[in-house]
């Protein structure tokens, strides 16, 4: 269980007009991986999301953190989200400071550090995510990919062990997109867990080590990425299409062996496929 960071266990929520957002939802979230949530709109994935952080309190049900029971009162809240940052989609239900700079030190001195440490993480996350020459522009004035990076700068500046990301690439342009991929690759292989919702199954399947299918507040699937989007039932059930590598992958494999090796997880990869397969048939 050592390698397991996040658990929940038979978790329910539900809203104040009786809609049950998790129902009897499990889940475990592996250590230093890129984990991807996906499924439809409503099938709970935000809704977990604030219950891992403690944002929401579920009905019944348990979540661990580190093999630990997470409590909800004010101290140990406090410490979970230290550990646990959570961006949201949309950047403007988190910031609320004037400038970038006072958005990304809120949280910094919020937890107590001091303003020479605040002030050394919060120039080093800026750096880090190329937006320095950004630092004193008042926050309304920034574009929509602009306020993203704040938001996910302002949780990067606490340096949580797990950073859950609800629908990060919603609304980016591709430039915005291929930035965002490198950060999450740089953040990983410092060994932070790392923890996406998303609709779009191309992303989920290129980036994710593991993916869980949420429908109805359940988790009705779980596995490698391969695994995950070559069942056709899941697909269908959970209204997801294949992804595009794995449908071409599949068409040019029908008759040949490019089903039976490791198959393709990105471009590149494809590439390398398509080039063997044309040798092959000269």
């Amino acid at each position: 269980m050592n390698d397991i960071i996040l658990q929940a266990r038979d978790l329910r929520y539900d809203y104040e007009d009786g809609t049950s957002a998790l129902d009897d939802l499990n889940i475990d979230i592996q250590k230093g991986k890129k984990t991807a949530i996906i499924g439809g709109n409503g099938a709970g994935k935000s809704t977990l999301f604030l219950n891992i952080n403690g944002v929401l309190r579920p009905r019944s049900g348990q979540i661990f953190f580190n093999e630990e029971k997470v409590k909800y009162d004010k101290k140990s809240i406090y410490e979970l989200r230290k550990k646990v940052g959570l961006v949201f989609q949309e950047p403007d239900n988190q910031i609320f400071s004037s400038s970038i700079y006072q958005e990304i030190a809120f949280g910094p001195l919020n937890f107590g550090l001091s303003k020479e440490e605040a002030n050394f993480r919060v120039e080093k996350v800026m750096d880090e995510m190329k937006i320095t020459h950004l630092r004193e522009k008042p926050t309304h004035y920034l574009s929509y990919g602009q306020k993203k990076q704040v938001a996910i700068a302002s949780i990067l500046v606490l340096e949580p062990e797990v950073i859950i990301l609800d629908e990060p690439t919603a609304g980016l342009d591709p430039m915005h997109i291929k930035k965002l991929m490198l950060l999450l690759e740089a953040l990983s292989k410092k060994g932070t867990t790392l923890i996406v919702a998303t609709h779009d199954v191309n992303f989920a399947y290129t980036w994710a080590d593991c993916i869980h299918v949420l429908q109805k507040g359940k988790v009705i699937r779980s596995g490698s990425p391969q695994d995950v989007f070559l069942d056709k039932e899941i697909l269908e059930v959970a209204d997801m299409e294949m992804p595009y590598i794995l449908e071409i992958i599949k068409k040019i494999g029908q008759n040949k062996s490019a089903l039976q090796q490791p198959l393709p997880r990105t471009i590149d990869e494809l590439v390398k496929i398509l080039k063997g397969e044309q040798a092959d048939g000269k």
